[in-house]
């Protein structure tokens, strides 16, 4: 029993490599391996070459990226002076997470396959790539997979004698332990996202401590009979250290809307006011950092700033719902939804319409009820923070970091219109209430031109896509650097020519030049790869004679090989 041992570590951005990690965490413990899942740059490296088994699961983000909680894990493994039998003893397997409408799809786990290969580690399974892009999402190769892994696993490893497989219908212990404070207990409660939350005076701010940044203004650059709502948020950063320059990114910590908390706490019959403790169940699974979620805390607060209660349900979420539920209809339909049989069905209830974890809790309402308080954190993910590109120079704006987003709302079959979570938490908000946002920086996928070098830039951004070249142009004004070009997409000159006002005096002291397409303005849409071939000789001109850089930025679908395609021509 003591070799029966997996150590799987994933990289992950948005949560969705955690969540598959500690999918393959439930069935290493069916299969009796003694398991401990964590983040990459949460595992003591040197320790890789004493385990007999490690899984990777690694998602690539922006173009072809590690994500943050891989990122010294990943300077060390590429290093050049590891010798190159250095994990000679390892077995391993590597699942990727990736989108295949990126150009660098699933880069960070070929990389790491390869890598792993070159210091002596020994190969489970092939590399897996998951594709988001898939009608199935990354369930599609992450089922097949996993099957292959576990049967080369249990090859190596046969179950011990005695030991059988342990069913999928017994339910694994709560990942927290929850403890009810009485009226009477003296511990106070602490208030979240209170001041700057301590930050040391050369304290950078990161996801463990970030910044409570003041909101400034929120104001809607189109028009209000516009489809769409855009609006341009200006932060306070005064006292933060924080530092940035163009292509960096901001990264905003959301919370549910109180309209969502009361429905939900009301479906669940809970006390809002009642006082909880969390305590760990497993070393390796921490609490909820104290700034987002203090300890104690009240149900309230747990359902406000932790629970996200707009995402998709997954899988597992299923799963277990499953395992608390007495009607046998209810249970028939949700280990229908968590079987690999029963994905295309998942896919049309929950995927296809965008039905939210709230919505899908209301409508099992027998389970629901029976669900007890712990296993709410195993059932509902974490709120995971987003990341907008930065639409301002420090230049400019040296006490302030300005995000350009579009509010997300759009219609389904269901009856209610689809909200994102970030961009309408922060759309209702109005500089009156005195809100603070919590927010920290960290690089980009753009790399501009350094400081003072005058390198013709050529910038193609529809829509939002313009936010972190408003940025840079706004610090090469501020330097006085011209030779900047921009490309400019959207529907209507009228109605959403974004920041269009603050282009005129920059053409005008001939620092920029604008080409825009308005698509609905005619009766043939025009989009920015029309423009790039009217004025084709100018962009060769730039970029054959004066080594122009050329840059994309915007919606990840057809507009980037649109655009790529009228380069190349």
């Amino acid at each position: 029993m003591e070799d029966r041992r997996i150590v799987i570590l994933y990289g992950s951005q948005t949560g969705t490599a955690q969540d598959v990690a500690e999918r393959v965490e439930r069935d290493a413990k069916r299969r009796h391996f003694k398991t401990r899942v964590l983040a990459l740059d949460g595992y003591s490296i040197g320790e890789l070459i004493n385990e007999p088994l490690v899984i990777f699961v690694c998602a690539t983000t922006g173009q072809g990226d590690e994500p943050d909680n891989m990122k010294k894990f990943w300077r060390f493994i590429l290093r050049r002076n590891l010798p190159a039998d250095s994990l000679s003893g390892l077995q391993f397997a590597v699942l990727g997470l990736g989108d295949s409408s990126y150009q660098k799809f699933n880069f960070i786990a070929k990389k790491l396959y390869r890598r792993i290969l070159q210091l002596g580690g020994t190969s489970l399974v092939p590399v897996g790539l998951a594709d988001d892009q898939h009608d199935l999402g990354p369930d599609a190769v992450v089922d097949p997979w996993l099957v292959s892994l576990w049967d080369r696993v249990l090859s190596l490893y046969p179950l011990p004698p005695g030991l059988e497989l342990i069913s999928a219908d017994v339910c694994p212990p709560s990942r927290y332990d929850v403890q009810f404070l009485d009226a009477d207990n003296s511990i106070p409660v602490a208030s979240t996202n209170a001041g700057i939350n301590g930050l040391a005076d050369s304290q950078i701010p990161s996801q463990i401590c970030p910044f409570q940044a003041r909101l400034i203004s929120n104001e809607r650059l189109t028009s209000s009979d516009h489809f769409q709502d855009v609006r341009l948020v200006k932060l306070d950063i005064r006292g933060s250290n924080i530092s940035y320059v163009p292509g960096d990114v901001v990264v905003i910590q959301p919370q549910n809307s109180t309209e969502s908390v009361n429905e939900f706490i009301l479906h669940f019959d809970l006390n809002p006011d009642r006082r909880i403790l969390l305590q760990q169940t497993d070393p390796d699974i921490p609490l909820p950092p104290s700034w987002l979620l203090p300890q104690p805390c009240t149900i309230r607060q747990l359902v406000t700033h932790c629970l996200d209660l707009s995402c998709i349900p997954r899988r597992y979420f299923f799963e277990l719902l499953a395992h608390f539920s007495e009607d046998e209809l209810e249970k028939d339909k949700l280990r229908e939804f968590a079987s690999a049989e029963g994905q295309q069905e998942l896919f049309s209830y929950c995927n296809r319409p965008r039905r939210t974890t709230l919505e899908t809790v209301q409508d099992f309402p027998k389970v629901s009820s029976r669900v007890p308080f712990a296993y709410l954190l195993d059932l509902i993910p974490q709120i995971q923070p987003r990341a907008f590109s930065i639409a301002s120079s420090l230049k400019a704006y040296p006490n302030e970091i300005h995000v350009l987003l579009a509010v997300v709302k759009y219609k389904t079959k269901l009856l209610k219109a689809r909200e994102g979570l970030c961009s309408n938490w922060l759309a209702r908000m109005t500089p009156e209430k005195d809100v603070e946002i919590p927010i920290w920086v960290k690089k980009g996928t753009i790399s501009f031109p350094k400081d003072g070098v005058s390198t013709p830039v050529i910038m193609v951004g529809p829509g939002t896509g313009l936010a972190p070249f408003r940025s840079f142009v706004q610090d090469r004004a501020a330097q006085g650097l011209g030779d900047n070009v921009l490309f400019f997409g959207c529907c209507n000159k009228e109605k959403d020519y974004l920041c269009n006002r603050e282009w005129r005096p920059l053409e005008a002291n001939k620092l920029l030049q604008v080409f825009t397409a308005f698509s609905r303005d005619q009766e043939d849409k025009i989009y920015v790869q029309h423009l790039m071939a009217e004025n084709s000789a100018l962009l060769w001109e730039m970029i054959d004679r004066r080594k122009a850089c050329f840059f994309i930025a915007g919606n990840a679908k057809r507009m980037p090989s649109d655009v790529t395609n009228a380069l190349k021509k």
